[in-house]
């Protein structure tokens, strides 16, 4: 350009490729990068690694030339402007701004336009919805909210919402779907919490005529992973990123700060990540509880094993509180004094806690755990993980117990019915000690959280998503349900070592000190005719994974009986049929 030379794309492309690169870093923090882009085809350059937006500073041929003509000691030439010109291709997805404004009303306007909008759109006041738009204000994230509007049912719910809460002062409430996303900075990034299923889909298709490439969309509720994962696609053809988004932590923990498992579009990670980061919670070293796991829908599936890992959880503690009332004779302040000391060591966790608050709760001098009726209702993500557990051939004995479990719950007439027809007895036990049963219930613990993490290893090879096991145990310490002193043994456990957790050897050794404990526990009370249907799962499940040796040589020759369907041995590699009838 000093010679008078202009440039040509190959000049330009090693350029444009090293700045991609530092927009890429930059990406985290935000900058602002003034260059020319003159054709689309660069703009992509710049745009590929993470998301840009462009402002276009537009002026005449003339005005430039006058410009350059009073310009002085710069290598570029004024009669190279033409060859500019020519090379421009304005930009279709910019805002344009009029250069000829002096540079504190261009900058202005720069800032009424971008920075003045808000940062996050949240769709769905429903109770996480709530929690989840004032955690993002208290943040400092300027957010639009989004409720639908049902004449005489559901009206100005998001401007009446935001008005209840101070701390939302500076958000913008819609029922217009339209006017929702024109509040929002490009690009946009919109966060919805409604039912899974149709109401996604519903929520995609109100928004999709609004949006444009480079948007992001984001779903908080308990999709389906494969939903997902088919959203993911769609919405990647077309040029816009998808986030299946699990959150967990319940009313409180969505307000002051959940465990979140985004996962999908990693360019669209590179966006909204500092927001969701921002809003979750923190680990022991105040690191978010917040990670991109992985590709499509594996943010859905980690959080449904989530989901499974809790409906197990909160099964043993139930097995523990009946056998305890049923066959010990405790009352309920002797059983809640018996988990709130067991909370003060390694057994501590969120589940545990909020059990012994629930046993001690009374409501007009009555406990009302005695009044809630035993039929455990579920939302679907316990048998979803069963359901996946059996389609990638993973073994999920607790978790798949557990939905079982609240399924026979649901029989209320007929339990009771059945109750009096058989008039089992329900021994009470003379020969359970309290510290049996707690080393019963780590053993227990323990087997259910591996179940499930292998559950995630085995998806993470079937469907490609390179999860890293530690990184989810870690975002697992804080926020989430399953919070607890194990979690934060299991992520170091997972830092250290990448096998099977059930091959490491302090998981091992603390398996192999209470298992006489978890199998004492399942006889007695199975002898007592109390069901304790997770502690059996677990029992099961460690006396099958650590016998070398066992009875499924049977079953293969069975079916190479009846249907031919071959054997392997253990002398000779290949596999065998065998003519049993002759």
């Amino acid at each position: 350009m000093a010679s008078g030379l202009a440039l040509q794309d190959e000049d330009r492309w090693p350029w444009l490729n090293a700045l991609a690169t530092q927009i890429d870093q930059w990406s985290q923090e935000g900058a602002v990068l003034a260059c020319s882009a003159l054709k689309e085809s660069y703009r992509e350059v710049l745009n590929k690694k993470a998301l840009v937006s462009f402002i276009f500073l537009q002026a005449s041929f003339d005005n430039i030339k006058d410009r350059l003509a009073t310009r002085k000691y710069h290598f570029f030439r004024p009669e190279l402007l033409q060859s500019q010109f020519d090379t421009l291709e304005v930009p279709k997805k910019a805002l344009i701004i009029n250069a000829q404004k002096n540079p504190q009303e261009i900058v202005k306007e720069i800032r009424n336009t971008l920075i003045s909008k808000s940062e996050i759109g949240l769709i769905g006041l429903g109770v996480m919805g709530k929690s989840l738009a004032r955690n993002f204000s208290k943040n400092g994230i300027k957010i639009s909210l989004f409720n639908r509007h049902v004449p005489n049912l559901e009206e100005d719910i998001a401007v009446q919402f935001i008005a209840a809460h101070p701390e939302l002062e500076s958000s913008a409430g819609f029922d217009d779907i339209a006017a929702f996303v024109e509040s929002l900075a490009f690009p946009r990034k919109i966060f919805f919490m409604v039912n899974a299923g149709q109401a996604v889909d519903a929520v995609i298709a109100a928004l999709e005529p609004h949006l444009q490439e480079g948007d992001i969309l984001m779903d908080g509720g308990n999709s389906h992973y494969k939903d997902t994962q088919n959203r993911f696609e769609a919405l990647a053809r077309k040029g816009m990123h998808f986030l299946g988004v699990g959150v967990s932590g319940g009313e409180k923990g969505a307000l002051e700060g959940p465990s979140i498992m985004p996962g999908g579009s990693e360019k669209g990670y590179a966006q909204v990540g500092k927001y969701l980061e921002q809003i979750a919670a923190k680990d022991s070293k105040k690191n978010a509880c917040c990670t991109r796991v992985g590709d499509g829908g594996s943010g859905h599936f980690v959080k449904m094993i989530h989901n499974g890992i809790e409906y197990a959880e909160m099964q043993l503690i139930a097995e523990i509180y009946d056998v305890m009332k049923t066959n010990l004779l405790l009352d309920n302040e002797s059983i809640a004094n018996i988990f709130k000391e067991w909370c003060k060591g390694d057994l501590d966790s969120y589940l545990l806690e909020i059990s012994g608050n629930i046993l001690t709760k009374k409501e007009d001098g009555t406990y009302i755990l005695d009044n809630i009726l035993d039929k455990a209702k579920q939302k679907g993500t316990g048998g979803w993980s069963t359901t996946a557990a059996l389609q990638i051939g993973a073994s999920l004995d607790t978790i798949a117990q557990s939905v079982m479990a609240r399924i026979i719950s649901g029989y209320k007439e007929e339990r009771l019915a059945a109750d009096k027809l058989y008039s089992l007895s329900r021994k009470h036990i003379t020969d359970l000690s309290l510290e049996s049963i707690k080393q019963a219930y780590r053993t227990a613990r323990i087997i259910n959280h591996g179940i499930g993490i292998e559950a995630l290893r085995k998806a993470s090879q079937e469907y490609g998503w390179e999860l890293n096991l530690a990184e989810i145990t870690r975002i697992w310490t804080n926020g989430c349900i399953i919070r607890s002193s194990l979690m934060e043994t299991l992520e170091a456990v997972l830092t250290a070592s990448n096998t099977s957790i059930f091959l490491e050897e302090a998981i091992q050794a603390q398996i192999q000190e209470g298992l006489d404990f978890l199998i004492g526990f399942t006889t007695k009370t199975m002898q007592a005719q109390t069901p304790t249907a997770v502690f059996s799962a677990a029992t099961n499940y460690i006396l099958a994974f650590t016998k070398g040796d066992s009875g499924a040589n049977m079953i293969q020759a069975q079916r190479d009986y009846f249907g031919a369907h071959t054997y392997e041995r253990k002398d000779i590699e290949g596999s065998f049929h065998t003519q049993w009838e002759k």
